[in-house]
């Protein structure tokens, strides 16, 4: 009833020079009638006439106003998913607008099209270009291990940086379109992680830093491939602002479905904890460290978001962080 209201007030102002100069109008016949002594009966009969038929009208263009009105909230509603039919129009003006908008309409439709297949174009290329670098630096890092000497190792160490670079371009290109990749099944959560271990042995060694890892014993719905990359993310995070110490990982004793990724670093901000995954932002520790992109934990999010996981970030200065990511798979829709 409300709406209804609202839209008969719009009526109502959009009419409203109208129905003043109607008003005015007749109260000046009125005045003039009253002044020359025309009988009163034939005024008001008159009146009363003129009255139920402005109000017929009245009735009547009003719900030609709502009709239009009608139809164009559902066009707003389903524009952006099917072509459009504007109502019929009822001056010069209104036709002119209309052409107006479909001017724009396919001057828009024109620029996303070109943006799109410039996008289009872009990813295609970075993806391309990241399986081509990719054999080069497998190459150079067969090379540096034919001779185990301590600048190989720091240049193996480098290069292995690099890789994970280049492995997280691809993974951002692959964002947008992560609902087609994702194989959805039950794994083991022990397999998932030590595949991250794993890749990260080297540098556990190399910087002496203790791994506490008991196996976790349990197996979650999710995509091996993405769920593995945001492990990686996090340890590689962890070994990154841990100078000594040690990384846990464990499955929280309280929330049971909840994955664990514990280190002794150098902590964050409080401040920062809010934005850590926000696209770009690095905080206090990534300008010390003039090497971070902010992207890492931006892509967890994202992947997790799409995995219907949670992940959450406790941590304190000096003290370390500690990296929570809820397993707990929500309803999932299966087309």
């Amino acid at each position: 009833m409300s709406k209804l209201l609202n839209i008969f007030a719009s009526y109502l102002k959009k009419n409203i020079i109208v129905i003043i100069t109607g008003t005015i109008s007749l109260c000046i016949f009125l005045v003039i009638f009253m002044l020359y002594n025309i009988p009163i009966e034939p005024i008001v009969y008159a009146a009363i006439l003129v009255i139920f038929f402005v109000t017929i009208i009245f009735i009547i263009n009003f719900v030609y106003f709502y009709r239009r009105h009608t139809i164009l909230n559902k066009l707003k509603n389903n524009i952006t998913i099917a072509e459009y039919k504007f109502p019929s129009t009822i001056n010069l003006i209104e036709k002119d607008y209309q052409e107006l908008i479909k001017e724009i309409d396919s001057s828009r439709k024109k620029i996303n099209n070109e943006g799109n297949k410039f996008y289009s174009d872009l990813v295609e290329y970075y993806t391309l270009w990241v399986h081509q670098i990719k054999t080069p630096i497998s190459a150079m890092s067969l090379i540096l291990q034919f001779e185990k000497t301590e600048t190989n190792k720091e240049l193996l160490e480098q290069l292995f940086i690099i890789e994970q670079y280049v492995e997280m371009v691809l993974q951002y290109l692959r964002l947008e379109e992560l609902n087609s990749d994702l194989i959805l099944k039950k794994y083991s959560l022990d397999d998932i992680v030590k595949q991250a271990i794993k890749k990260y042995a080297r540098i556990f060694i190399r910087k002496k830093i203790k791994l506490n890892y008991i196996d976790l014993n349990c197996s979650v719905l999710t995509d091996e491939k993405w769920l593995v990359f945001v492990v990686e993310q996090l340890l590689s995070n962890s070994l990154k602002y841990t100078l000594s110490g040690e990384i846990s990982i464990y499955i929280d004793e309280i929330l049971p479905e909840t994955l664990v990724i514990e280190d002794t670093g150098i902590g964050i901000e409080q401040e920062d904890l809010p934005r850590v995954f926000e696209k770009g932002f690095t905080g206090y520790n990534g300008r010390l460290d003039k090497k971070s992109t902010g992207i890492g934990l931006y892509l967890c999010k994202q992947i997790l978001n799409k995995l219907s996981h949670t992940i959450e970030i406790e941590s304190e200065i000096g003290k370390g962080t500690k990296v929570k990511i809820g397993l707990k798979t929500m309803e999932i829709d299966f087309e």
